[in-house]
């Protein structure tokens, strides 16, 4: 099948309604009977894609590295700090901060979690980094075992939430991260929707990345959707124009009780 021209997918944009969030929608990676090949190689392409567009080095700068370089400091022989990836997929985003800390001179042991086995052994089959596990799990257990993280982090997870499962992501992160938590998404706008509708062309072949990117986009927040979506505490902000964040800093440990979702 030949590549979707960019004329052809800006004509696919302009009908589409990004007015409110369509939460009807589900992706087809969601799907467990998915197309197992499509599937993987779409995780795969997650790598490129996020550096593309998910302004993760932007948000190491700026969240990660100074609240990582102040707990190692502070660590001393404890060993290296730790960093949570909920919804880790194939991966990608943790080993990339992993090894951007590396070079920074920081050591950080890097535990990505996913539920969905197959998202685990694209992980788990890409190129390793030194310190970085992955287990199949939700959060909740990770709460249940009393484990803290002094960084909880997601990337592209919040849309895929409904009310409460954002609650339960929410609670188990206060519970789990005794620094700070950010979990990054999609900033839903017109501009977005274009914008990936034709970048996304020329990588989506064999994929999911095309269909279900946009599908995400219109599943998203707005900033004044994801300001009021978050409890006390949270903060919502924004990285550039397609990216949004929900930040929780903390300034001392959490308290002992576990949040179960």
């Amino acid at each position: 099948m030949s590549p979707e021209s960019p004329g052809a997918a800006r004509a696919r944009t302009r009908f589409v309604s990004l007015a409110r969030r369509d939460e009807r929608l589900t992706e087809i990676m969601d799907d467990p009977d998915c197309d197992p090949d499509r599937l993987r190689r779409t995780l795969q392409g997650f790598g490129l894609v996020n550096r593309a567009v998910a302004s993760w080095g932007r948000v190491y700068r700026t969240h990660l590295r100074p609240v990582l370089a102040a707990a190692s400091v502070e660590s001393g022989r404890r060993g290296a700090v730790r960093v949570l990836d909920v919804g880790c997929g194939g991966g990608d985003v943790l080993r990339r901060i992993v090894a951007s800390a590396a070079r920074d001179g920081i050591a950080v042991e890097g535990v990505g979690i996913d539920p969905d086995p197959r998202a685990i052994a694209v992980a788990t089959g890409a190129p390793r980094v030194p310190g970085v596990v992955y287990r199949q799990c939700y959060s909740s257990a990770l709460v249940a075992h009393g484990e803290r993280f002094d960084v909880v982090l997601s990337n592209h997870l919040l849309h895929h939430l409904a009310a409460d499962e954002l609650s339960g992501l929410l609670a188990d992160s206060e519970a789990l991260a005794t620094r700070l938590a950010v979990h990054s998404d999609i900033a839903r706008s017109r501009l977005a929707y274009a914008a990936f509708a034709i970048g996304a062309v020329p990588v989506s072949p064999g994929t999911l990345l095309r269909v279900d990117g946009l599908r995400s986009i219109r599943r998203s927040y707005t900033p004044d959707e994801l300001a009021a979506a978050l409890p006390a505490g949270w903060r919502a902000e924004r990285v550039g124009p397609f990216r949004l964040l929900a930040v929780q800093r903390r300034s001392t440990p959490p308290r002992d009780a576990a949040r179960i979702r």
